[in-house]
């Protein structure tokens, strides 16, 4: 056993031993670091954390449309991410709300938890019986805070980073995330990684309230692969709306979103494959050739797809330039 696992080890039983007895009924040691954030401009807030625990976002992060969010971490006490976000629905300040929620909680000296609301107030607490080093720090429309971590930088980088920062409010707090890590983040290193975000103004159509809803289970680079994950899902935004294009016969609006997708990741197939569709739907079929050759090659199936979308529209060729464009496939694979 490493040095590193031991110390771990020892901790945590130092912990527990100081813990009332029914705080260790079930509650995830889910030491971590996380931000909460509004964007009052694009009518947005959100969560984005990391820690060295499984499935972190399925704990730690809480948001609802209309509400707020929370994060609630260290020996964590799940509770306050749907109890926080009750009591500020039911018209309770962040303030109000985390008082009422530690005021009846038995291990408070244990927890960490960050409450926001939709007019971007902010309230925080960390338990003094937090392992060190832990600490927040709130500004304007954001807090910080983690515990467990390797050094005092931990906290101050972060918030400094999202201050810096600019552009979407999912970029700014995954800049968060990174400047963590980067100043040392959790002593124990990494494992998930989840960012949520919602719209301050709830829309009456809940699954338009959730604007992006991102997690990383297990990995040991979990905040890598959380950016990785989070430029995946922008490359299919373009996606998603090429398929609204393509429904709505805009072929040009279709191509132009294909395309900014594919160039976001020009390894995937499918992006690759859709572009295609969409020169051939304006004309362009000797342009597209090329794609669906290459898409032919690493996934023979989509010959068998390109015959089945032309039948509903989706690809609108005659049987000459359907034949041509799957030859074209098997050209390349001589």
């Amino acid at each position: 056993m490493s040095l590193k696992a031991l110390f771990v080890i020892i901790l945590s039983l130092i912990l527990f031993a100081q813990l009332p007895a029914q705080t260790l009924n079930g509650e995830p040691l889910t030491n971590t670091f996380s931000i909460v954030a509004i964007d009052k401009e694009n009518g947005e807030m959100g969560v984005a954390v990391q820690s060295h625990w499984f499935s972190v976002g399925s704990i730690v992060a809480w948001a609802k449309a209309g509400v707020g969010v929370v994060a609630t971490q260290s020996l964590v006490n799940v509770s306050f991410g749907p109890r926080g976000l009750e009591l500020m629905k039911a018209g309770k300040s962040p303030d109000e709300a985390l008082k009422e929620l530690l005021a009846d909680d038995k291990g408070a000296d244990f927890r960490q938890v960050a409450l926001l609301d939709v007019d971007g107030r902010v309230a925080t607490h960390t338990g003094k019986k937090c392992i060190a080093e832990a600490s927040h720090i709130t500004g304007d429309g954001f807090s910080v805070q983690a515990n467990m971590m390797l050094n005092k930088e931990v906290v101050p980088a972060m918030a400094e980073a999202f201050e810096k920062s600019n552009g979407p409010l999912a970029e700014r707090l995954m800049a968060a995330l990174k400047a963590a890590q980067k100043a040392g983040g959790d002593i124990r290193g990494q494992q998930s990684a989840a960012i949520k975000i919602v719209k301050i103004k709830p829309t009456g159509k809940v699954w338009e309230d959730v604007v992006i809803d991102l997690r990383v289970e297990d990995n040991p680079q979990a905040v890598a692969e959380m950016e990785r994950v989070l430029r995946v899902y922008r490359a299919y935004e373009h996606m998603n709306k090429g398929d609204l294009a393509i429904e709505k016969g805009d072929e040009a609006a279709a191509l132009r979103e294909y395309g900014a997708a594919e160039a976001m990741f020009p390894e995937n197939e499918e992006m690759k494959y859709w572009h295609a569709v969409s020169l051939v739907n304006i004309g362009r079929v000797e342009q597209a050739l090329p794609l669906f050759s290459e898409v032919f090659k690493k996934e023979p199936n989509y010959r068998e797809l390109t015959r089945r979308i032309v039948p509903n529209g989706l690809l609108k060729v005659n049987t000459s330039q359907l034949e041509q464009i799957l030859r074209a496939g098997v050209k390349l694979e001589k």
